[in-house]
């Protein structure tokens, strides 16, 4: 291969990339900057997991700024593009064909359109029979990602990493990052029996009957423990997998809307995930980085390999399907 030959396969892969499949070796400091170097694109045949952004930060109830984290997380993803899978080694590109779809269209004035936009963003999506794989934006959009599933899938068991339960009381039609579960329940868009919340420590007595294996019972009993009770509360129940980056600890994830200190370790959570392949998921978000907080990109880069190893562990399972 020549110079040029070089230059011209592996440069820009988001928008140079010819197949849905493979990996390139393009630089980790320079190109464009999709999520893990796949192709940007609108067309969704033959793909198996559409990555997606919802820039959106106006219902946090305390410092804002996850508008930027799809952005984060992309730029944070260089690395994981480069190498291999850690632990196995495996290229998850060889078997499932993943897309950038960039980012939902938000007005920012009219947040009262936000949820129907959100929903319709993602209805598009998972109406081609694709999966989506999504970066908040603060935690209120997984509600209308909940609608938008539960359109397909019917109600869903939650699989819920957060320090917060976000089951807070919604009277008078409140929606905002710590109550849209308890929308979501009363919608029946979540299987409360068969869902889990994992790393909780704020307390809310408002818990709706989920399942809870708080901060405290994880750092006890350890993450083979947790995952074990995750499989055991979701059986083989349609799956959606959310995770609240201020589940780990603040020292792992400073850079998010409403830190709490005593949460998970990265390594922890990130055991847990990869853990849980014998799931049924049909989609999952990764919300709250808030990068002005971050300090070296730890936060971004966090959220980037729970979202990557989460593609790892579909590819594994599609592997394990043929």
């Amino acid at each position: 291969m020549s110079i040029d030959d070089f230059e011209e396969t592996n440069t820009d892969q988001a928008f140079m990339k010819n197949s849905l499949y493979g990996r390139a070796n393009e630089m980790t400091y320079g190109g464009a900057l999709s999520f893990l170097r796949r192709k940007y694109t609108k067309d969704l045949t033959g793909v198996d997991i559409a990555v997606s952004g919802i820039p959106f930060d106006a219902a946090t109830s305390f410092r804002p700024g996850a508008r930027f984290g799809p952005k984060a997380i992309r730029e944070a993803s260089v690395q994981l593009a480069e190498l291999l899978a850690y632990p196995d080694g495996i290229d998850p590109f060889k078997t499932l064909a993943v897309t950038d779809y960039g980012d939902c269209e938000l007005d920012y004035g009219l947040h009262d359109k936000v949820a129907s936009q959100i929903e319709a963003h993602a209805t598009k999506i998972i109406d081609a029979g694709v999966e989506m794989l999504t970066f908040g934006g603060d935690h209120f959009v997984t509600y209308p990602l909940l609608r938008a599933h539960a359109q397909k899938h019917g109600p869903m068991a939650l699989v819920h990493f957060d320090a917060h339960t976000d089951t807070w009381p919604d009277e008078g039609g409140r929606l905002d990052h710590g109550t849209m579960f308890s929308r979501a329940i009363k919608e029946n868009l979540i299987d409360v029996k068969h869902s889990i919340q994992v790393g909780i420590r704020t307390h809310n007595s408002n818990t709706k009957g989920v399942t809870i294996l708080d901060a405290p019972w994880v750092h006890k009993n350890g993450a083979d423990k947790v995952t074990k009770k995750i499989i055991e509360a979701v059986k083989d129940r349609s799956a959606y997998l959310t995770f609240d980056i201020d589940c780990l600890d603040p020292a792992y994830a400073p850079g998010t809307g409403t830190p709490v200190t005593g949460g998970l370790t990265s390594a922890q959570a990130l055991s847990i995930v990869r853990g849980l392949g014998s799931l049924n998921f049909i989609g999952a978000d990764v919300v709250e980085v808030a990068p002005a907080y971050d300090h070296s990109e730890i936060t971004a880069i966090a959220a980037a390999t729970i979202a990557h190893d989460y593609l790892v562990l579909r590819a594994k399972q599609k592997m394990s399907a043929k």
